[in-house]
């Protein structure tokens, strides 16, 4: 019977266990924390956002960095194939907006627990508080570990799910990437993604902890348009963060590390420029010998008001009905386009995930084996891959290990 080693217990590494041991393998599972799924536990602020319920076809749009290699992934353990897994092991799931897929008690120890009693039920050994220091090779094939203490363990194949290095407390130390290296494969530049960003104005810290819901953001270069999203976003002491800030971090990071950008915020979409200033007229002749100031209550949240009034450049004491027509349109322009200036990202530790990684030419797509070591497997974040949020990252943990799993010999 072929031993299996699996370094890393977690989103890709448990499943890599499962799918494994259900081949009849001798599986022996390494993690160095003292719990397994320990980033798996905090994703989807606690709720675990397992996968999305979108069309196969569609998973593939959401992945930033090479979507084509996870062909064969997607396909062979599908999104529908995640869900029907964890239901089969007890966690009822429901989806949310956008197709975000979740367990329906809210609960991400859930799905670690469903993991858990699987790998028991199996025979799965797990080894906790025990890490590996180096991937022993041989005549160009994977023979096993070496771990910290000094002890060997021989296998017939390694399967690295280490993750990436996002959220260092966690466990995430880039290990994976070291071993890959030392067996001679190349790393992609690493950089923090799905990161909230910083801006330069002050307001920003004026609008700590405001969310904002059902808003549009474009972020430019100049004239160039980079990303454009529908959704929400929250103001924090330093900037921006929020799904639509997330997932925009991924696609515009690289071009934010030369220069600064701008993020326009549409605050209220659903209406046109000549729209919204018909709404705002209406508002002008409700409250026409209001000041300025007093006028606005309806068209912005409380925390928003000042900074928004502050902005227009109409004096705050003006009467409504002294406010001109030019005043009122580059009012109105300021709700459809609320411009900040995006500096940079925040670091690692606030990165739900890693980009760049092991790079993916060298590996087989098919199977997720080492196009230069025999017997040697990656799986998840350790890889070059990553995706908007939505559960798309999940989704390439599990169709990864699932992979790893089902063709490590």
């Amino acid at each position: 019977m072929s031993k299996i080693l699996v370094v890393g217990g977690g989103a890709a590494g448990m499943m890599a266990a499962v799918t494994a041991a259900r081949r009849g393998k001798n599986v022996l599972l390494l993690e160095k924390n003292e719990k397994l799924g320990k980033k798996l536990f905090i994703t989807g602020k606690g709720r675990c956002n397992l996968t999305n319920s979108a069309e196969v076809e569609e998973l593939f749009n959401a992945v930033v960095s090479n979507p084509k290699f996870l062909y064969s992934s997607f396909y062979s353990f599908t999104n529908d194939q995640v869900i029907g897994f964890f239901e089969e092991l007890g966690v009822k799931t429901k989806v949310e907006r956008g197709g975000r897929v979740f367990p329906e008690s809210d609960h991400s120890s859930d799905v670690i627990r469903a993991l858990e009693q699987e790998m028991k039920r199996l025979g799965v050994r797990i080894s906790l508080r025990t890490e590996v220091k180096e991937i022993l090779t041989e005549d160009g094939r994977a023979k096993g570990v070496r771990l910290s203490s000094g002890r060997m363990i021989a296998a017939d194949a390694v399967i690295v799910a280490t993750g990436g290095i996002s959220y260092p407390s966690t466990g995430s130390t880039g290990d994976g990437y070291r071993f890959a290296r030392e067996c001679g494969h190349k790393v992609t530049d690493l950089s923090p993604a799905l990161v909230p960003m910083e801006v330069k104005e002050w307001y920003a810290k004026e609008l700590m902890g405001l969310s904002l819901r059902n808003i549009g953001i474009r972020i430019t270069d100049g004239k160039k348009k980079l990303y454009e999203e529908f959704g929400e976003m929250l103001f924090t002491h330093y900037g921006v963060t929020g799904p639509v800030i997330l997932s925009a971090s991924s696609i515009v990071g690289k071009k934010l590390k030369e220069h600064p950008l701008t993020l326009h915020i549409d605050l209220k979409p659903a209406l046109t420029e000549e729209q919204l200033d018909k709404r705002v007229l209406r508002e002008f002749e409700a409250n026409h010998n209001r000041q300025f100031k007093n006028a606005v209550d309806s068209l912005f949240p409380a925390k928003l008001r000042p900074v928004a009034i502050e902005l227009s450049g109409i004096p705050e004491e003006k009467k409504v009905n002294e406010v001109t027509k030019e005043e009122r349109l580059h009012f109105v322009r300021l709700i459809k386009d609320f411009s900040m200036t995006l500096t940079g990202l925040r670091g690692y530790h606030e990165a739900i995930i890693t980009k760049g990684g092991v790079s993916v030419k060298e590996i087989d797509p098919g199977t997720m084996e080492s196009k230069l070591v025999k017997g040697l497997y990656f799986a998840g974040e350790v890889l070059d891959l990553d995706a908007v949020t939505g559960g798309y990252n999940l989704q390439i943990a599990w169709s990864t290990g699932y992979l790893a799993g089902a063709n490590a010999d």
